[in-house]
């Protein structure tokens, strides 16, 4: 199954946003790509982290999106049913029911056009190194549970696909309960990783988790420098379940395009059998 990591340098404006994400979709769709994932905060990044309370959508019906109500969730519904692929809506912000958070949502949509997983960013994010401050807590609402969901590809193959979202990298016992009862076979991560922590621990964490539950893992992130001042990591990449790089994008707006190959992960499971080896499940 070929897939895209899409690779975006947000702005504060949406219109702006949601015109590069339809692009850089129809690009991946031309290309071939079954599946494609747009960055945490596709839609947005605010020149304020308050700027996302002001654009937070409610959750649309399953199947139908009002562009008047829900702008962004329309264009990502419209987009898979245009191009018949599975869209991976990176993050945008849901009301939650705390007045001044919102939910860091992942939707995900069928090549229909119909939301078929939803998923809550649990892990917040808080950073401090005495020149950069980070503290998600101050505007989100954490989720509660991780998400997975089954997609079946146009040869008819069956791909368990787990979700998370850029600070969920750092917390591996996230990864073993996706990977329960059924193993994952694809990881799925959109980030806005900071260049500070991009640069230390990006693909060496994304890497691990491939080698621990031998899977695939796509992670579409923003990459560059942004009109707020903030420069994000890039490198957006699709990772082998043997840990390889298949595919990276250092840094621009761009379609990180990879084939997963099921015979492979299979085979790296038959010889390396670590996932039916694990002792301590709690």
């Amino acid at each position: 199954m070929k897939v895209a990591a899409l690779q975006m340098v947000s702005t504060p404006r949406v219109a702006d946003n949601l015109d590069q994400a339809r692009a850089l979709i129809a690009q991946a769709a031309a290309a071939g790509a079954e599946l494609v994932a747009l960055p945490e905060y596709f839609c947005l990044m605010g020149l304020r982290d308050a700027d996302k309370l002001a654009i937070a959508e409610p959750l649309a019906l399953a199947g139908a999106a009002d562009p008047a109500v829900a702008p962004m969730q329309a264009m990502l519904a419209e987009a898979a049913r245009t191009h018949g692929v599975w869209v991976i809506g990176g993050t945008l912000p849901i009301t939650s029911h705390e007045a001044n958070r919102v939910f860091n949502t992942t939707l995900v949509y069928d090549p229909t056009g119909r939301r078929v997983a939803r998923y809550d960013k649990v892990h917040l994010f808080c950073f401090d190194d005495g020149e950069r401050r980070y503290n998600e807590a101050a505007t989100l609402t954490p989720g509660e549970s991780p998400t997975a969901f089954w997609l079946t590809d146009r040869a008819g193959d069956r791909w368990r696909v787990g979700l998370s979202v850029c600070y969920d990298l750092r917390f591996p016992e996230l990864f073993r309960q996706l990977g329960q009862p059924d193993p994952l076979d694809l990881i799925v991560l959109p980030a806005a990783f900071t260049d500070t922590t991009g640069r230390a621990h990006w693909e060496l964490l994304l890497r691990a988790r491939a080698v621990e539950n031998l899977c695939h893992v796509l992670a579409p992130a923003q990459g560059g420098l942004h009109e707020n001042g903030r420069r994000t990591y890039g490198h957006s990449l699709v990772v082998g379940p043997w840990g390889e790089v298949l595919a990276v994008q250092p840094e621009g707006a761009g379609v990180v395009l990879a084939e997963l190959d099921r015979a492979r992960q299979d085979e790296v499971r038959r010889q390396l059998p670590a996932l039916t080896h694990r002792v301590m499940r709690g």
